[in-house]
């Protein structure tokens, strides 16, 4: 590493240490980045992902009573920042709380409706990086979208209904695509059962083809995305204490 890059990386955690979010910052993040060696690239990356989420969890205990619009200030920096530095995960857990919050406080504030495009383009995302299960729940609220709006009373047109038909068919697209990685890895621990009955040597080289033919990380990606209250009082913000397996 760099004297250059140490001394901005200091910059970046001492602006957000002084709760500095704004584009300035973010454009601090984005000097840093510009790396030529790869595995320095990488070293100084996971450095700071691990700082973010530190940082991140103290910042949304501190801002529980703050209105709705700095919450979600507060929210979308995070998103760029962790985009930036490529977790993808963290990134998806909070554009989720995002959303979560909007629909939680819509009621009052009808601009801050979550639209059915909006559910979908998140559902689209998090199947793309391996989160069948919120994938699918981002559906469910697409579709939602269309029951608030009377549609299941018969009030819509056609449209509507292609619309509707679409994010069915890709939820159910999700849900297929779990079931199929879930049969995929059950495959894998059979695979692995039987190879451990053999000798020590066979079942070493077997684990070893295995390793190297079947997908990586195949497991569903999943993090604890669900609004657990603390933006009215609780005392928790579980959408941030995601499952950093494949991290």
């Amino acid at each position: 590493m760099t004297e250059r890059v140490a001394q901005q990386i200091s910059l970046f955690r001492s602006q957000i240490e002084n709760r500095r979010f704004d584009d300035g910052t973010l454009r601090i993040l984005e000097s840093v980045l510009v790396c030529k060696n790869f595995k320095s690239l990488l070293e100084v990356q996971s450095g700071l992902r691990e700082f973010m989420r530190d940082e991140c969890l103290c910042v949304i205990h501190g801002i529980a009573d703050k209105s709705v619009e700095h919450k979600l200030y507060i929210l979308d920096f995070f998103v760029r920042a962790f985009a930036l530095v490529g977790d993808v995960e963290s990134c998806l857990a909070l554009r989720y709380e995002a959303l979560i919050l909007r629909e939680l406080k819509s009621m009052s504030n009808q601009w801050l409706k979550v639209s059915y495009r909006e559910w979908l383009t998140f559902a689209e995302h998090s199947l793309e990086n391996g989160f069948y299960s919120i994938a699918r729940k981002a559906c469910e609220n697409a579709l939602s979208c269309f029951q608030m709006n009377g549609v299941h009373h018969g009030t819509y047109d056609f449209s509507d209904v292609q619309i509707i038909n679409k994010i069915k068919r890709f939820k159910d697209f999700t849900t297929a695509s779990g079931a199929s990685q879930s049969v995929q890895a059950q495959a894998v621990e059979y695979l692995e059962k039987k190879t451990a009955e053999k000798s020590t040597k066979h079942s070493l080289h077997a684990a070893d083809y295995l390793m190297h033919q079947m997908p990586q990380n195949i497991e569903e990606r999943s993090f604890n995305a669900k609004c657990c209250g603390c933006w009215n009082g609780g005392s928790c913000f579980d959408v941030v204490r995601v499952s950093y397996r494949l991290a």
